[in-house]
């Protein structure tokens, strides 16, 4: 039997061998070449320092994409979707090297699992040889995994909403932090969405973080009528939705840096304030566009330089109307959660006026 085809990485002092360096992960576009396996693994060892800066001991969830990103391959969307073509790993696959650090993290179902817990950036290069692209990092770190540093705050352009949209909702973002004496730092998604980041002081439940995106999100609506915090699709319209339950115990965002599984290998790629308001084309950071821009230096290395207070945001959670809004459908029947109706589905007859509170039984 023919040996297989390999290669190795130097990341961080270490050589991580990659097998099948000449995999074609991204086919060739009319922006971009292709993509192999090699390449993957070198980008994550070239943006090493923005990497690791978002990953460095946190509890990580790899998405994995074995066999390369084609038009009509799948994410899954469960353990048991069997047929899909890309899967998240939340729990340390067999065989990983002896560098490679976990931590034990809590679902909210109450199970447990070990993931990787990325300590150097052989790690990293180490997880695109498994065919990882994302990374999914928790918002917390080691020393204590219940206590979230990090609030996200997900722009996520509803149909009929473009990239002009999402960066004027940033934009009134980061005058309501400045307003509140905090400081987001913003990054692309690798899609049509804006992420924006404050490193809080690690004393909140995951609860508490989740209100104060929700506190945040309900006074940008109110600022600028083109945001909403409606979780119901049909109730969102043409606006940018702030997707408060990314801040949920075990919910995750593509960390930065991370490569996204669409045509032209983009890149979740952080910004200055300044490059935002003059972005117009998301898709120009890319694997082959994104090294250069570290050379130059890395728009988030202060990011870990302040913790702020969530107080401002909390206030903002307890004085504005709306009260509790609704969790993910996967996630247990959350304490004064509203129904998990969807409003087109509704019986009038069966609510009170505030179509919130379920009549009691005749």
């Amino acid at each position: 039997m023919a040996k297989s085809s390999e290669a190795f990485v130097d990341a961080g002092g270490r050589s991580v061998r990659i097998s099948s360096p000449e995999r074609v992960i991204y086919e060739a576009t009319d922006r971009t070449p292709e993509v192999t396996k090699l390449m993957v693994a070198q980008f994550f060892a070239d943006v090493g320092d923005g990497l690791m800066r978002a990953l460095r001991g946190r509890p990580t969830a790899m998405e994995r994409w074995p066999s390369g990103v084609r038009p009509g391959m799948r994410l899954a969307t469960g353990p048991g979707d069997r047929s899909a073509d890309a899967f998240y790993q939340k729990r340390v696959p067999k065989g990983a090297p002896d560098y490679l650090e976990t931590v034990q993290i809590t679902f909210p179902s109450g199970r447990t699992a070990d993931e990787v817990c990325p300590t150097e950036i052989a790690v990293p290069v180490w997880c695109a040889q498994m065919g990882t692209l994302t990374f999914h990092p928790w918002p917390v770190r080691r020393a204590d995994v219940d206590r979230p540093d990090e609030l996200r705050i997900d722009l996520d352009p509803q149909p009929g909403t473009t990239f002009a949209d999402v960066r004027r909702v940033a934009a009134v973002a980061r005058e309501l932090l400045a307003e509140l004496g905090l400081v987001g730092y913003p990054k692309t998604s690798g899609n049509r969405g804006v992420h924006i980041y404050v490193r809080i002081e690690p004393r909140w439940e995951f609860t508490d973080v989740r209100h104060a995106a929700i506190g945040l999100g309900r006074e940008l609506a109110r600022r600028d009528a083109g945001t909403t915090v409606e979780w119901w699709k049909e109730e969102r319209g043409e606006r940018v939705f702030v997707d408060y339950n990314q801040n949920n115990r075990d919910r995750t965002i593509a960390s930065a840096y991370s490569l996204r599984p669409l045509p032209g290998a983009p890149v979740s790629t952080p910004l200055t304030w300044a490059e935002l308001a003059d972005l117009a084309d998301p898709r120009e950071f890319t694997l082959f566009t994104v090294p250069e821009r570290l050379a130059d230096g890395d728009p988030w290395a202060g990011i870990d330089d302040q913790a702020f207070s969530l107080d401002p945001l909390l206030e903002l959670w307890e004085t504005l109307p709306g009260g509790e809004l609704n969790f993910p459908p996967d996630y247990p029947k959350m304490p004064g959660e509203p129904p998990r109706v969807q409003p087109s589905r509704k019986n009038a007859d069966n609510w009170e006026a505030d179509g919130v509170t379920p009549k009691p039984p005749a």
